[in-house]
């Protein structure tokens, strides 16, 4: 399976910014389905209703699932991998 990456930035409550990239299989598009997984994760994080539009969620590349992502893409639709400031 291709999954399409999504690189992520908002800005946290905080000021701090939160880098995450979004995993999705690659057939999803459309941006209000990838911005919704992403208001989900943020809203999991405690940051609910922070900003995340293409200005900060924006295509990177397509690449081979990871055994690692498969479970969450199954079961969710999305996969996030985190990889600054998401605590």
């Amino acid at each position: 399976m291709k999954i399409a990456v999504w690189d992520t930035y908002v800005t946290k409550k905080d000021g701090s910014v939160m880098h995450f990239d979004i995993i999705a299989p690659e057939e999803i598009k459309e941006l209000s389905i990838i911005h919704g997984y992403g208001r989900n994760y943020l809203k999991s994080k405690g940051q609910d209703g922070q900003k995340l539009t293409a200005a900060e969620c924006c295509f990177c590349h397509i690449e081979e699932l990871r055994p690692q992502w498969e479970q969450d893409i199954k079961q969710k639709g999305y996969f996030i991998l985190e990889m600054e400031n998401c605590n």
